[in-house]
């Protein structure tokens, strides 16, 4: 299994059309095959603490199976229609892929 976290800080003068257009787009991301499961969601109302960053717009969580799916979905043409629809929507994106180790093998046939 890989996650795959996007978080999106969006520019300061988008318009609230334009917020809703982003957030559509990012809604067609759902569509994309490979994607297991996909979860679209805003800054918790968590308590603060200094290892809390909340300073993002909006943030994307995609599982995906493995690497393999991971790069296929990079390459789908939702993800690619995405990015170049909405780039200029952001000021900064910040990516983190985590993956599962491989199980290890049981040794004691």
């Amino acid at each position: 299994m890989l996650v795959h976290t996007v978080f999106f800080w969006l520019k300061p003068e988008l318009s609230d059309d334009d917020r809703d257009a982003f957030l559509g787009g990012i809604e067609t991301l759902y569509d994309i095959d490979e994607a297991e499961d996909v979860f679209i969601g805003f800054p918790a109302d968590t308590p603060k603490r200094p290892v809390i960053d909340d300073s993002y717009d909006v943030g994307l969580t995609v599982l995906l199976a493995d690497v393999e799916a991971h790069n296929a979905y990079q390459e789908h043409p939702i993800h690619k229609a995405f990015v170049d629809t909405f780039k200029s929507h952001w000021a900064r994106v910040l990516v983190f892929d985590v993956e599962e180790p491989p199980l290890e093998e049981d040794d004691e046939d």
